[in-house]
């Protein structure tokens, strides 16, 4: 049976690099939540509509284009929007990834997502946790460099990822198997995602 480890980090901790390592160790088998849920949107038509309706807006230009900032922009400060969002959402990616997993003829997939621990539809989803940790100033300063977003923007987003900083500071989730601090440079980095990859294969 396909066994699903999970790899989670604030904004700016690294958790795309981790990814990219466990694919150069052999570990490709990866789905990304959140590039998924926008193309999902697009894919399944009655999912856009159903979120159109709940809200009572349109979230598609005169074309009938899906303008996935429209949405970002609505359901960002809006928490009763986004549980909306997120209730017809998750159970589509649920059967997406699904599907994706029983196809894939690897032993193990990779779930990639920044926000899984924070929603509760996830709890006991994935065999192993794992969780890519960085002081906050460098993930800070990676966010901005990346997105080219000012400090301001950044800052907003990390501070709604409310649960993720608590555990960036330290306070332990039972959920989390393994932590991996990304505070050094890119070879570091390989070495420690490397490390936990052997015990993960111990493990799992």
């Amino acid at each position: 049976m396909t066994k699903v480890v999970a790899i989670t980090g604030g904004i700016g901790s690294g958790k795309s690099e981790v990814c990219r390592i466990f694919a150069e160790s052999g570990f490709a088998s990866q789905y990304n939540a959140d590039a998924r849920a926008k193309a999902l949107y697009v894919e399944y038509p009655a999912l856009l509509e159903a979120i159109e309706t709940e809200l009572g807006e349109r979230f598609t230009d005169p074309e009938g284009n899906f303008m996935p900032h429209i949405l970002a922009a609505r359901i960002f400060n809006d928490k009763e929007a986004l549980n909306k969002v997120e209730g017809l959402l998750f159970p589509v990616m649920m059967e997406d990834f699904a599907a994706f997993a029983e196809a894939s003829d690897a032993e193990m997939v990779v779930f990639e997502s920044a926000t899984m621990l924070e929603k509760p539809q996830f709890d006991g989803f994935a065999d192993k946790v794992i969780l890519v940790d960085a002081p906050f100033q460098t993930r800070l300063d990676r966010a901005c460099s990346r997105d080219g977003a000012s400090r301001e923007a950044v800052l907003a987003r990390m501070r709604a990822q409310t649960l993720m900083n608590d555990l960036l500071e330290g306070v332990h989730d039972p959920r989390v198997d393994y932590v991996i601090v990304n505070d050094s440079t890119l070879e570091v980095l390989r070495e420690r995602t490397r490390k936990t990859i052997e015990l993960l294969t111990e493990n799992i």
